[in-house]
């Protein structure tokens, strides 16, 4: 029996069913997606001359970046925004905070998972575990912390007043500058440290099984292995797992917003996130969300900068040198 040709206007006609089933979700990325950021860059342009919280908006110019950026304050003749540029200051310390001992326990786990010589039981479910956390919302996470630090019965205070005696009184977490930080930063290490962990033994897999048997043959122990093969060849994914880490410390909102009940990020605005700043200005207090837009479009700027800034010091520069030799 020979094939069956379909006519050509029936392949036209799944096509257009093809079409059909993908507009949904055209619809809803280009309004939950690109309305938003294309209105976004359109109010960074704009005024916001409304009374309270019903904007009317005119036509500004670069008005709101001079307000971010440099022009001087009445107040204290600082250039620029200060508020702004501290919450930017929380937001890298923050992230630094998290994201070393990250990259540091992931690496370790994705390396220990990923040996062979180690025969490790129990890999999958161990793996899935780790990842758990990553799946639960910001949103609930903040607030099953803040039930535990809670001043003055939360289990911790419990825990260390009753079990361990450390003290006799209970303890205001929330009203220490380093403990709100820690407890921040802890929170987005333990969320994503399992994600990280995924990306790093992806990345190890991907290495080809000869490097690690020639290195056994030549007598290489695990420590040279991971030092001379596995590290460097990892560099693609630890660029990318820095950069992407990096661009959502840049966004963290809810954690920090929620967790310690100040919405303006205490104590003292120690935990007041570029995000959470930008929220403090466009929907709690301010109304303003005109200056808002604009200070979202300078933290998309300075986000893009660093990401280049990273991507050339720790690109792989032999392949650089190879294709320069090559002219």
């Amino acid at each position: 029996m020979g094939m069956k040709i379909q006519p050509a206007g029936h392949a036209a006609r799944l096509q257009r069913w093809g079409y059909f089933f993908v507009l949904p979700f055209i619809v809803i990325y280009a309004v939950f997606h690109l309305y938003p950021i294309f209105n976004t860059f359109f109010l960074a342009f704009m005024r916001d001359e409304g009374a309270g919280v019903r904007p009317v908006f005119a036509f500004a110019g670069l008005e709101n970046f001079s307000r971010l950026l440099w022009r001087a304050c009445e107040e204290t003749g600082a250039r620029g925004d200060a508020q702004f540029w501290g919450a930017l200051q929380n937001t890298f310390i923050i992230w630094g905070w998290n994201f070393v001992p990250q990259i540091g326990l992931a690496l370790l786990l994705s390396i220990w998972l990923s040996d062979s010589r180690l025969n490790l039981k129990l890999r999958a479910p161990f793996r899935a575990i780790i990842y758990l956390p990553n799946l639960l919302t910001a949103a609930s996470v903040a607030m099953l912390f803040r039930s535990i630090f809670e001043f003055p019965q939360g289990p911790m205070n419990q825990f260390l007043i009753q079990v361990l005696g450390v003290t006799t009184e209970e303890i205001h977490f929330f009203r220490s500058v380093p403990i709100s930080r820690g407890v921040v930063s802890f929170i987005q290490f333990w969320m994503w440290y399992g994600h990280t962990v995924i990306l790093l033994m992806a990345g190890i897999t991907s290495i080809s099984a000869t490097y690690f048997e020639a290195a056994r043959i030549d007598g290489a122990g695990s420590w040279q292995t991971t030092w001379r093969i596995t590290l460097p060849l990892l560099r693609p994914i630890i660029l990318f797992v820095l950069v992407t880490s990096m661009i959502g410390g840049m966004q963290m909102l809810e954690i920090p917003l929620l967790l310690t009940g100040d919405l303006l990020g205490g104590p003292n605005f120690s935990t007041r996130t570029s995000m959470v700043y930008v929220y403090n200005v466009g929907f709690d207090g301010m109304f303003d969300k005109a200056y808002a837009a604009a200070i979202s479009v300078g933290i998309f700027a300075i986000t893009f900068i660093m990401a280049v800034v990273i991507f050339f010091f720790l690109r792989d520069r032999s392949d650089l040198g190879k294709n320069r030799s090559s002219y």
